[in-house]
């Protein structure tokens, strides 16, 4: 890939057809093909400020609806591929340079997630905070953002990042990577309706025989948890078993209503990592549960997220 600063395409549509709509540069969002970018277009309102459009489809093969809503989890890809496209796009950081996710979270309104006639449109207004900057190049950030549809609020959610040349990458990774250990085998799946799935190839838990842990269940060949080759874990799947492991410990795969999330360290392909999950006490009213995931590798803490979700008594 090229290590100039990439130039802007020109916006979607034109002057000739300015009503067509087609998605961003699927290399700005980190997606190696079409059909997974959810951004279709951006414009700039001042330096740090922004304005995004976005289309989330009626049925995904991953993503799919829950309880007659969009998969809450669609709304933290965009909010993932909001900050890649505009790292790239607006702040000037090159194609091929390594992203590195600290933290993401988002909340959902869930009735302005619900699945109707036709695909959603969104326009998020995205504001950048803690712009860090190595020489003339970003070096990292935080972003927050407001996902609307209709003009309502659908969900907002925020992550922070930093990023590094593909040269700095390399040395950060080089110590693991060449160990060039072997991925252990791929572990029978918990069963799906313990975890709101319906596939077992979409489970990314195994059981352990314990309670509230699981080992997480790595299959580097699923088509978008894994859509092109990385050499850790991606954090969409540790954000996957947070939700896996809230629907199992809940014992009903409730809708997610709002996501924290820590990544602490790599989670590394070449090792087990560990999942655990323990109910949080709640407020009195039981309306809403919250769980606490934890992902440990190599006795070292990896990714931790607290997931709310309505409570299964009140559905």
């Amino acid at each position: 890939m090229t290590k100039e600063t990439p130039e802007r395409p020109a916006r979607p549509g034109s002057s000739r057809h300015p009503a067509l709509t087609t998605t961003v540069p699927k290399e700005f969002v980190h997606r190696a093909g079409v059909a997974e970018v959810m951004l279709t277009d951006w414009a700039r309102t001042d330096d740090t400020h922004f304005t995004l459009a976005a289309q989330w489809p009626r049925g995904h093969s991953f993503f799919t609806t829950v309880e007659g809503c969009h998969d809450p989890f669609v709304a933290a890809e965009t909010i993932r591929q909001a900050g890649a496209l505009l790292a790239h796009a607006e702040f000037g950081v090159p194609l091929g340079h390594n992203f590195l996710m600290w933290e993401l979270g988002f909340a959902v309104n869930p009735e302005r997630m619900r699945v109707d006639g036709a695909p959603a449109s969104l326009e998020l207004e995205v504001a950048c905070f803690d712009v860090k900057r190595r020489g003339t190049g970003l070096s990292g950030m935080r972003y927050e953002a407001v996902i609307r549809r209709d003009g309502h609020v659908a969900a907002t959610g925020g992550a922070t990042f930093t990023c590094t040349s593909p040269r700095v990458y390399q040395r950060l990774r080089a110590e693991r990577l060449a160990l060039g250990r072997p991925q252990p085998p791929l572990t029978a799946p918990t069963a799906p309706q313990t975890v709101g799935r319906v596939s077992p190839t979409d489970v990314v838990l195994s059981p352990t025989g314990e309670q509230g842990r699981w080992q997480l269940r790595v299959d580097t060949r699923h088509p978008v948890l894994f859509e092109h080759p990385v050499d850790h874990v991606p954090g969409m799947m540790l954000l996957e078993a947070a939700r896996q492991a809230t629907a199992a410990t809940l014992g009903s795969a409730t809708l997610p209503l709002r996501v924290a999330s820590t990544f602490a360290r790599y989670a590394e392909l070449d090792a087990p990592c560990l999942i655990e999950a323990r109910r949080l006490p709640g407020d009195g009213t039981a309306r809403e549960e919250s769980v606490l995931v934890t992902a440990v590798q190599e006795g070292e803490l990896t990714f931790s997220a607290t997931v709310t979700a309505a409570s299964p008594r009140t559905n």
